[in-house]
């Protein structure tokens, strides 16, 4: 009977430590692919700092990282895009208060095949391109092949973005949208690594992602304007036309674990992992 009574206590105790270790010491994060490389590096070095504490960072996009935010199953969501007003008069109807944090800046990049000789193109051109009015390279000064057009999926603040931003030039009665042709891919580096095989393909991603095995189409506002690269010094700039603010959703203004977090992402130490992971810092 001892044994027994010692063998429920050890069970209470261990189950005791789990929840302590779920709850008050762990925080999830969830969103965004493209923060997802930030996010972890992050929680990577928050961790080595703060060995008693632990971080899940996932991705799943900005959607879904407000999504769970909104049904309670993360702590911060990681988004690209600002949270919607749909989204928030949700939230608000299951008693969720949404706090936006700004905590990076990121530019777009569009990229190609390296072997594809188009090295430049206007906004305009890639609106064109984007929603299939444009569909063989040869308008653009390309060879004579039909443009396979890649995107994120819808789910994407990324997506979003572009769309609002690039397909719409930031009218917000814009009524265009991707060519029915387009390729919805599920992540970032699912694109990159589609245009790094496909030699009539382009996309788009965070700059982030801009590897060697891939090249990133100088773009300007118009033919009037100069042709910019996406570069981190251009973003701060201004003078890289496809730039946006990153952001962190909490439930309400953050306390506890959850700011010490993200007081952490905002100080000298997370803004260098910032830079480290190809963003642009907002406090420099």
């Amino acid at each position: 009977m001892f044994k027994k009574e010692l063998l429920i206590l050890a069970i209470l105790m261990f189950a005791t430590s789990v929840f302590a270790a779920s709850g008050k010491n762990s925080i999830q994060v969830k969103g965004s692919d493209t923060m997802v490389n930030l996010g972890q590096a992050w929680a990577e070095k928050y961790m080595e700092e703060n060995p008693q504490e632990f971080l899940a960072v996932t991705g799943g996009g900005s959607g879904t990282g407000i999504s769970s935010l909104i049904s309670g199953t993360t702590d911060i969501a990681m988004s690209s895009r600002n949270i919607k007003d749909k989204e928030i008069s949700l939230a608000k109807e299951k008693g969720i208060n949404p706090y936006e944090i700004k905590v990076a800046l990121d530019g777009l990049a569009v990229v190609a095949n390296l072997k594809n000789p188009v090295s430049k193109l206007t906004i305009e051109q890639l609106a064109q391109i984007f929603t299939g009015k444009i569909t063989n390279w040869k308008e653009g000064g390309g060879e004579d092949k039909k443009i396979v057009i890649l995107s994120r999926e819808v789910n994407s603040g990324t997506h979003v973005y572009f769309k609002e931003h690039v397909l719409r030039r930031g009218d917000p009665n814009g009524k265009e949208e991707f060519a029915p042709s387009a390729l919805l891919l599920s992540s970032s580096q699912a694109i990159a690594d589609e245009v790094a095989g496909n030699p009539a393909a382009i996309g788009y991603y965070g700059m982030g992602y801009i590897s060697n095995k891939q090249k990133a189409i100088m773009v300007a506002k118009d033919e009037k304007s100069e042709y910019e690269a996406p570069s981190i010094e251009n973003v701060v700039n201004g003078k890289y036309p496809i730039s946006r603010p990153l952001f962190l959703y909490t439930n309400g203004s953050p306390k506890g674990l959850v700011k010490k977090f993200i007081d952490f992402c905002l100080s000298k130490k997370g803004q260098e992992i910032v830079l480290e992971t190809d963003f642009v810092p907002i406090n420099r």
